[in-house]
């Protein structure tokens, strides 16, 4: 049963959202404070951060949590416009919900992250790229360039994971997010962007070249796979 963490300053939200969890068949977790969050981290499989917390600032929290390895977490805030968002997505959240919300959305959103987190469809074995540049072992959930490990987060290893299925194929913004999110979501396309951002970063000074734009269309892996080749 996967554990939940909820970290809301509401008490009222913090109930609601335990009890749509719970009936999900969740465990949960809640606490008001950041540094109490901190604490619990390690009991948790997933974390519903909300921003605007009272004795830390959540995008510390969300630093910290980062930090510290690659636990799913999504956004919860006040905080709507497109700069705040794309700023939380860039700390390494996984999803972001403003408020007011569907509690029974964010149950689905919390949902599809672990699905995509734990739930890919695995390859026997590491499969390699690029005469063996690159290397993703799904089952493991781990990826390398030129030898280095790449230490993602979960979008940024689902997206990684989608367009290396089919290597030279262009996936739209649309694709992606049906493909990480496990369901739709308008408006979100543009966060993309901030993600593949993000994931050529780690990737590094070839990153561009390992996952490549497509103008006015979206993306693709730029190395062919080795066992096609």
């Amino acid at each position: 049963m996967p554990t939940v963490l909820v970290v809301e300053d509401e008490r009222d939200i913090r109930e609601v959202l335990r009890r749509y969890l719970e009936r999900a068949g969740f465990s949960v977790l809640t606490t008001a404070s950041g540094s109490e969050a901190l604490r619990l981290l390690p009991s948790a499989d997933l974390v519903i951060l909300d921003l605007g917390l009272p004795d830390i600032d959540g995008t510390d929290v969300l630093r910290e949590i980062h930090a510290l390895g690659n636990l799913p977490v999504i956004v919860l805030t006040a905080r709507s416009t497109t700069e705040d968002r794309i700023r939380g997505l860039e700390l390494g959240a996984d999803d972001y919900v403003t408020k007011p919300f569907s509690p029974h959305e964010v149950v689905l959103r919390v949902q599809a992250v672990l699905h995509r987190f734990s739930g890919l469809p695995a390859e026997a074995g590491p499969v390699t790229y690029g005469h063996k540049r690159l290397r993703i072992d799904e089952s493991a959930h781990r990826a390398w360039l030129d030898d280095a490990a790449l230490d993602l987060t979960p979008t940024e290893w689902a997206l990684l994971a989608a367009v290396a299925a089919s290597p030279g194929r262009v996936y739209s913004r649309y694709e992606l997010v049906n493909r990480v999110r496990g369901y739709e979501y308008a408006g979100y396309e543009r966060t993309i962007d901030s993600h593949i951002k993000n994931l050529r970063r780690k990737l590094g000074a070839s990153g561009a070249d390992v996952v490549e734009t497509v103008l006015g269309v979206g993306y693709r892996l730029g190395l062919r796979r080795d066992d096609e080749l």
